[in-house]
């Protein structure tokens, strides 16, 4: 799969991820979908190291879709913890 095919996976990743975890991301909509297109790329990558598949290669296959999701899901989750903690340190 190309870049851009990795750009549009990494979009629509990105705005499911938004989707399961609603609330305000410090950043906005661009920094989001960038989140999405990095989770997925590097979901992609990990899950072709541990043996599930290859997900770098097909755009239309399910374990592309899962790997670049769940991907774009925990980079989010590791980028809200990151800006929080250092929001919330500047706050104080």
């Amino acid at each position: 799969m190309g870049i851009i095919g990795w750009i549009l996976l990494g979009l629509v990743a990105g705005v499911i991820a938004k989707a399961v975890l609603p609330g305000d991301d410090p950043g906005g909509i661009i920094v989001t979908i960038l989140i999405g297109i990095a989770g997925a790329f590097i979901g992609g990558l990990v899950a072709k190291a541990l043996g599930f598949g290859d997900p770098i290669d097909e755009f239309f296959d399910f374990s592309t879709w899962l790997a670049a999701i769940i991907g774009a899901v925990v980079l989010l989750l590791i980028y809200r913890m990151l800006v929080g903690r250092r929001s919330a340190r500047g706050a104080v």
